[in-house]
C-alpha cells in the first residue's frame, strides 16, 4: 500500500527557512519520478518542484528558483525540499505526490495528506 507521509511544515518568520520531509513506502521509490505540490489558503494547486529518479535532474516553478531545493535520498525513501528567504506567498500546504508510471514523469498519483506552512510574522 503506498504511503507519502510529509513532515516539516510550521509557522516561520519572512525571510526564514524549513526543511519538508517526506516518508515514502509501499512502492520501489527509487524507480519514480517524485514532486512537491502546494495549495495556498483559497487557492487551486500548484506544482512546485520535480525531480527524477536519480536526483541529478530537477525542476522548479519560477516563483521559488533560487529560494526552494529538491532533494531525495533514495536508501532512506525520503523526499526533501529545503525551503530558504521564505516569503508569505509561499503560505500553503505541501504535498508530495509520486509519478503514475516508473521511470519518467506521468502525472501524479498517489498524495501525502499534506504539511501547512505558515510564513508570518
Amino acid at each position: 500500500q503506498v504511503a507519502l507521509v510529509p513532515s516539516g511544515g510550521g509557522l516561520v518568520q519572512p525571510g526564514g527557512s524549513l526543511k519538508l520531509s517526506c516518508a515514502a513506502s509501499g512502492f520501489t521509490f527509487t524507480n519514480y519520478w517524485m514532486f512537491w505540490v502546494r495549495q495556498a489558503p483559497g487557492k487551486g494547486l500548484e506544482w512546485v518542484s520535480t525531480i527524477n529518479t536519480a536526483g541529478d535532474s530537477t525542476f522548479y516553478v519560477d516563483s521559488v528558483k533560487g529560494r526552494f531545493a529538491i532533494s531525495r535520498d533514495n536508501v532512506k525513501n525520503a523526499l526533501y525540499l529545503q525551503m530558504n528567504s521564505l516569503k508569505s506567498d509561499d503560505t500553503a500546504v505541501y504535498y508530495c505526490t509520486k509519478s503514475g508510471r516508473p521511470y519518467r514523469p506521468y502525472g501524479m498519483d498517489y498524495w501525502g495528506k499534506g504539511t501547512l506552512v505558515t510564513v508570518s510574522s
